[in-house]
């Protein structure tokens, strides 16, 4: 085979490709600065290298720092060093959430770090939590253990367990002592619901709990603010409880209130449209209750309202704990509430007796019916015009009963002329024109008493309605808080730093009505030792303008469509359907006739003739 030669040719070209590679590499090396660059990116390289490897250099002073940590937390805490050791003692957190409900459980403690509420916002528009990063709630066991220590769940690490069964999620916190024993709270948090199953159960720990001395389980709460007015809300921010087997009650709004109960079922802390509920299928068998109100100056304090503690002591069966109960997070609703069938409805507080009747099973249905098809601000001028319409009966009563005392007026003040220097014969005098002119003095009081029980039933009702939050009307932007038309530089003692339209012109109405309603009670003669009717009369709008300034637009939008809707009733009364002609030759027909005195009467006069002959043998 021929060799192949290189002739001088190919030589020359190889040559020549060696030098313009050279001199490529030449005319293309970095510059100092160039090369600066890239030792100072390679030496921080070589740093990010060491950093990623530093924990691998460390793992084995690690595993011997975590041998002496297990010590100490054996030393510590005895049995439950244990829990200590796992890696959620490292801290952590676990969500479980629906389509209305978010919630955070912490690692530390195994409660609830934060409770959002999902379809709703704040008056400032950002979400509403009734639990924020665990800085407003907290839940935990205190107990003693055999080996003479003190332990507060709280303080310690739980080992989070989720899974999910169904549509529903499970969450098990576990606070170990060993892989088997364990102190467990368990969370069932189903779809679309604020309601959530949770319980309290321990296994394995007979050997590890004292029983002899009570387990505590102790939740606190503080209130948040949700609204524009934290005083007005603070006002219906209360701690409800039930108790042997279905009473209710509440501690009040008062700065500090405790009481101790027993044979408790539920205990809500509720706010004004929110509530935190925790109810027992075990009813505890005593609670101290505590309610704290927060709000000292309503210009500093704006953040939270109330503080609430409940301290129940838990009882151990057997050595161990076994609590099935559940958590509601979520608004305070009278539908949703008492679609739980739990006493949950009467955490709205609608008024007691009567007056919450009416607002159950006739104001609220009659609102939600109109509210379906209506916005909320025209709802409630339909449904005010509706119970003044229903209500114009008896508005008719009492003016005809003053219709009556008018005419009769001329009468009356003659007697009290005549026998201004004997009351008890000028008594006798008035009672009798009364009795032959067919006449009810109290006629005219009972329609006003029939009318109290829509008056205060209403009064409750469109504060509590969360039917109003943030519903818009006109000018108003949120008919479940006090509108403002204008911001005052300044603040007017009990009325505020703004100007509310609503409260004026229900003001504006309430005078005018007064004067239609209230003219026989102005002209009659002050008694002895009575208020002045006049004065309070004049006095009511005022008091209206004042009070209702920082109240719900929707009250106040009610009693402004009521107050003139009365005036026109009242005028339509007393132009077209009375006539104060007929009724004058009515009770003149009535005094020819004879009458007929009850039992009553004739004792009654009987009993007033004796003593005018004791009055004047006496003068004698």
């Amino acid at each position: 085979m021929e060799e192949k030669q290189f002739d001088a040719k190919s030589i020359i070209g190889y040559v020549l490709l060696l030098a313009i590679a050279f001199w490529f590499f030449y005319v293309n090396k970095p510059t100092e600065e160039e090369l600066a660059a890239q030792k100072a990116k390679q030496e921080q390289v070589e740093s990010a290298k060491q950093e990623i490897k530093q924990p691998l250099v460390e793992v084995a002073p690690k595993a011997a720092m975590d041998s002496l940590g297990k010590v100490a937390a054996y030393q510590q805490l005895g049995s439950f060093g244990y829990s200590q050791t796992l890696a959620s003692a490292n801290g952590g957190e676990t969500v479980i959430e629906n389509d209305v409900l978010r919630l955070k459980i912490n690692n530390k403690g195994g409660y609830i770090k934060e409770a959002e509420l999902k379809k709703f916002k704040t008056s400032d528009s950002i979400p509403v939590y009734l639990i924020k990063e665990g800085e407003n709630a907290s839940l935990g066991l205190t107990f003693n253990t055999r080996d003479n220590r003190v332990l507060d769940t709280r303080e310690l690490f739980f080992d989070p367990t989720l899974q999910k069964v169904g549509d529903s999620q499970q969450l098990s916190m576990r606070l170990k002592v060993s892989a088997t024993q364990y102190l467990e709270y368990a969370y069932t948090l189903k779809p679309n619901e604020y309601m959530l199953d949770f319980a309290v159960r321990s296994n394995g720990l007979e050997q590890v709990f004292d029983t002899s001395k009570e387990i505590n389980l102790n939740w606190e709460l503080e209130a948040l603010s949700h609204a524009k007015s934290n005083s007005f809300e603070n006002r219906y921010t209360k701690l409800y409880y039930e108790y042997e087997g279905g009473k209710d009650n509440n501690l009040g709004i008062s700065d500090l209130k405790e009481k101790e109960v027993e044979d408790v079922s539920y205990v809500a802390f509720k706010q004004h449209f929110f509530s935190s509920i925790l109810l027992t299928n075990t009813s505890f068998k005593k609670a101290k209750l505590v309610s704290e109100n927060l709000i000292e100056d309503e210009d500093v304090d704006t953040l939270k309202l109330k503080k609430f503690t409940l301290k129940t002591p838990l009882v151990a069966s057997s050595g161990n704990l076994n609590y099935d109960m559940n958590w509601y997070y979520g608004p305070t609703d009278y539908k949703i509430l008492d679609g739980y069938d739990k006493n949950l409805d009467e955490v709205v507080d609608l008024g007691w007796g009567i007056f919450g009747m009416l607002n159950k099973y006739a104001f609220m249905p009659l609102f939600d019916f109109l509210n379906k098809f209506l916005p909320a601000g025209i709802a409630i001028i339909l449904m005010t015009i509706l119970v003044r319409l229903a209500m114009s009966p008896i508005n008719f009563k009492q003016y005809l009963s003053q219709a009556k005392m008018k005419v009769l007026r001329p009468e009356i003040n003659e007697v009290n002329e005549k026998y201004k220097d004997n009351a008890m014969k000028k008594q006798q005098e008035t009672m009798a024109i009364y009795s032959k002119a067919g006449v009810n003095p109290m006629s005219g009081c009972i329609p006003a008493l029939l009318q109290m029980p829509v008056f205060y039933a209403l009064f409750s009702f469109f504060p509590m309605a969360i039917q109003l939050r943030q519903k818009a009307f006109m000018w108003v932007d949120d008919l479940s808080s006090y509108d403002i038309i204008a911001e005052l530089p300044f603040k007017v003692p009990f009325y505020g730093d703004h100007i509310s339209l609503l409260p004026i012109i229900a003001s504006v109405a309430m005078f005018f009505n007064v004067q239609l309603t209230g003219s026989q009670a102005m002209q009659q003669t002050q008694q002895p030792g009575m208020p002045n009717m006049k004065f309070m009369m004049y006095l009511s709008p005022v008091f209206l303008l004042f009070f209702y300034n920082n109240f719900s637009s929707g009250l106040s939008l009610y009693y402004s469509v009521s107050y003139i809707i009365t005036i026109g009733i009242v005028l339509v009364i007393k132009n077209f359907l009375l006539d104060e002609d007929k009724i004058h030759a009515q009770i003149e027909e009535n005094k020819k006739k004879p009458k007929k005195q009850s039992k009553f009467k004739q004792r009654l006069q009987q009993a007033m003739q004796e003593a005018e002959k004791q009055q004047k043998i006496k003068k004698k």
